[in-house]
């Protein structure tokens, strides 16, 4: 490491006494961790480079660290190393008021400000920002913000705008990073009560973003085990359209409150049970035979809770389009969200983007705000079984990284496509149709847990499987005994999901019913 200082970079520094190290309150503020033989050495490091604002070092490892970080954002705290000093840049107003705006010339090799190449102007280095009279680092996320640019747009933070007009806060996303998300076809505004952006579509459908969490995360013990018979809860009266009968249930979806919501395929209709209620269900759309009217359905193959909206998200497969249902009394038709799609299976993550697999095109698409193209994020390279390829691209499922799994039905297999892949990991099956605990056959409905376990209804195996992240082989947590009408048996179920206690509900298509094995 160079000694040499050019005089423009000199600096008033601070030291702490020995025995001291910087903690940063993020990792992504070290930005130097080497050697330097001297303490003079480690501070011209930290001199010439516009990022660092503090920086720490060891007069017996030599260890010279360099931080884009201040005391508003990182704290000095006693070291293992009584050798461990601590150094802090002091700043003044004084060192930015003469070159802001200025020529480049005014900036030269000069550690506060650097020259522009869109401006020709001395601007504020890179992760801070010009507060009208010196450039303080940019803020984290949920820091107090007073100006549109004062937050880290490296990691996608915002200044948040609330609908008065005010400045509140360091967020992900926000309106002022590519709109919100909404979309060229929306307005973007942001709903401070529930931390969240409002995308106004050109149709006036207004769409609510969320900041909570993954809308079917369940906590599930490693070593958990689950009643060996199930109890019915749906359904079970036989083949039928009454409201205490089912006809082809599907994908199903559980609410915090155990109510339960089937796709009742061949009678058109969405369906709800509430918890304890086993002897009628609700008919909560469609219901009005099978059609293409905005008060009807056409073979509904998946089915999910849009929280934020209160309603319904329905793959309404033989009309190839989704379609949003209210779930407010009253509501006797729903409205299309995407048409012309063949799909089948449909996914939220925590942002409340849409995930929507095609059997056709064997892709899946990320739909955000009022976009009704798409952005590809699994497959769309055709039917086959490569890597990057699906054969009838079924269920999903998508975590809190937004990493999407999908079963892959006549590969008889599930596949991971972390986010931004362009192919999948095979992480369940894969071995050919089989009923080994190596194999699956057409596999339907999944699910993952807080640990990364993939939970898989291996329908032609009438069973579920658990896989664990990496596993070989997977273990059988419900039936397996061959298809059957007991309370030990499935008819090629179809439709999965857990309520918050762990709890496994099942749709048992061929036996027209819901079950549902209790935790042990």
């Amino acid at each position: 490491m160079s000694s040499s200082t050019h005089a423009i970079y000199s600096s008033t520094l601070s030291l702490s006494l020995q025995g001291y190290e910087f903690q940063p309150q993020y990792g992504v503020q070290l930005v130097f961790n080497e050697t330097a033989q001297s303490l003079i050495l480690c501070s011209a490091a930290c001199n010439q480079n516009p990022s660092c604002r503090i920086f720490d070092y060891d007069s017996s490892s030599h260890r010279c660290r360099l931080f884009e970080a201040d005391l508003t954002n990182g704290a000095i705290i006693a070291a293992a190393s009584q050798t461990s000093i601590v150094g802090s840049m002091i700043l003044s107003a004084s060192l930015y008021a003469s070159m802001y705006n200025q020529s480049c010339s005014a900036c030269q090799e000069n550690r506060y400000q650097t020259c522009s190449s869109t401006t020709n102007t001395c601007q504020c280095p890179g992760n801070s920002y010009w507060n009208g009279s010196m450039c303080p680092l940019q803020l984290f996320e949920n820091a107090t913000c007073s100006q549109i640019d004062a937050c880290r747009s490296d990691i996608n933070l915002s200044c948040i705008i609330n609908s008065y007009g005010e400045f509140t806060q360091c967020l992900i996303g926000g309106c002022s990073d590519n709109n919100g998300d909404c979309g060229a076809n929306a307005t973007c505004s942001y709903n401070a009560t529930i931390n969240a952006v409002e995308c106004t579509c050109t149709d006036g459908y207004i769409y609510t973003g969320s900041a909570s969490e993954d809308i079917r995360t369940v906590n599930i013990s490693a070593n958990a085990t689950w009643t060996r018979n199930g109890v019915t809860i749906a359904g079970g009266n036989g083949v039928g359209g009454a409201t205490n009968q089912l006809n082809y249930p599907f994908g199903l979806f559980l609410d915090d409150d155990q109510t339960v919501v089937i796709a009742d395929m061949w009678n058109h209709r969405v369906m709800q049970w509430k918890n304890g209620n086993t002897t009628n269900g609700q008919v909560f759309a469609g219901g009005n035979g099978a059609g293409n009217g905005l008060n009807q359905l056409y073979c509904p193959t998946d089915v999910l809770i849009d929280k934020e909206t209160d309603s319904l998200i329905i793959c309404d497969w033989a009309n190839q389009r989704v379609v949003r249902w209210p779930r407010r009394s009253g509501t006797i038709q729903g409205e299309i969200l995407i048409d012309n799609i063949n799909c089948y299976g449909l996914a939220m993550d925590k942002q409340r983007y849409l995930y929507v697999s095609d059997y056709v095109k064997q892709e899946v698409r990320r739909y955000q705000g009022c976009d009704k193209i798409g952005i590809l994020v699994a497959g769309g390279n055709g039917q086959g079984g490569g890597l990057n390829q699906f054969n009838w691209s079924i269920y999903l499922f998508v975590d809190r990284q937004q990493n999407v799994y999908v079963s892959d039905n006549y590969n008889n297999r599930v596949m991971k496509w972390n986010k931004g892949a362009i192919e999948g990991i095979v992480v369940a099956g894969g071995q050919g149709a089989g009923s080994a605990l190596t194999q699956l056959s057409c596999p339907l409905e999944l699910f993952i847990d807080t640990l990364g376990r993939l939970y898989v209804v291996d329908q032609g195996n009438h069973r579920v499987m658990r896989w664990a992240q990496g596993a070989t082989e997977g273990t059988v947590i419900a039936c397996g005994n061959g298809a059957g009408a007991g309370a030990n048996e499935f008819n090629y179920p179809t439709g999965s999901s857990f309520d918050q206690h762990g709890n496994l509900y099942v749709a048992d298509r061929n036996n027209a019913r819901v079950q549902r094995f209790s935790i042990e």
